[in-house]
């Protein structure tokens, strides 16, 4: 393994994309998830989700501790969030408002607040490249809450265009998605671009925390200094992937901690 960085990460956050059932339909164990990560995204209703889903996954997210974060997306529980939709700024705004809204009202039932937000999917490569989508999300976070983060990749657009309007930004990596030379990730159609090995998870969860960088899926090393880290419940043994990065994190001495600043207990 790789000797540390001078600036090596001292504290990193673990989260996951969850929540994303639907009626009787289950993606993944959210339980088993909860028990492992940090952080929680949690589905706000509209690429997946429901108001039971939401309710009890708050109300686990706060037994264990972990800090709830809103993912919103589009409105689109067919394609799962991952088609483009063509929609105005401003009905876009509004989507992304009742998004926040419906969760906080969970959220605050459950005395676990929203701590962060973060994009899911489509919605979140379409503000990356049209400026018109990320204003949208900057305006409704904006509505909500202005003190509310943004988790986002370093360096891409939608990363300067949420700094540029005065918004925090939490720089996200990714445990379970291969990475292009140019530092986005690999379109999920190509072969590759979902990470399933646990083993990969971890060193990749290591890199990401002692040297800053991350290995690009043709080899070059890509400086990604990142303070959260994802895995996604729908990725192929996400429960595995998740507890392999967290058991290599705590053997490295990185210390988990969650973007609400509490330090992760249990595992």
């Amino acid at each position: 393994m790789a000797q540390p960085h001078p600036t090596a990460t001292a504290a990193l956050s673990l989260n996951t994309d969850i929540g994303e059932g639907y009626g009787a339909w289950v993606i993944a164990d959210d339980e088993v998830l909860l028990g492992l990560v940090t952080d929680a995204n949690l589905a706000c209703g509209f690429h997946a989700s429901d108001p039971d889903i939401m309710r009890r996954t708050c109300q686990t997210a706060r037994q264990r501790s972990v800090a709830i974060g809103a993912q919103v997306g589009f409105r689109d529980v067919i394609g799962f969030g991952r088609r483009f939709i063509q929609v105005p700024r401003a009905t876009l705004s509004n989507d992304v408002l009742y998004q926040l809204g419906a969760l906080s009202a969970f959220a605050s039932a459950e005395q676990a607040p929203i701590t962060f937000v973060k994009v899911h999917g489509a919605l979140y490569h379409a503000a990356v490249q049209h400026e018109s989508y990320a204003r949208a999300i900057i305006d409704a976070v904006r509505d909500f809450d202005p003190d509310l983060p943004v988790l986002c990749q370093p360096g891409t657009a939608f990363w300067r265009a949420v700094q540029d309007a005065g918004l925090s930004t939490v720089a996200e990596g990714y445990l379970d998605r291969a990475y292009t030379a140019e530092g986005l990730l690999v379109p999920r159609g190509e072969p590759g671009a979902v990470i399933t090995d646990p083993q990969a998870a971890a060193r990749r969860a290591v890199q990401f925390a002692t040297e800053r960088t991350v290995t690009a899926i043709d080899g070059t090393v890509l400086d990604m200094p990142v303070a959260s880290v994802c895995v996604h419940s729908d990725s192929p043994g996400a429960s595995a992937l998740a507890a392999a990065a967290r058991e290599a994190l705590e053997e490295a001495g990185v210390a988990l901690r969650s973007l609400s600043g509490k330090v992760a207990v249990g595992g």
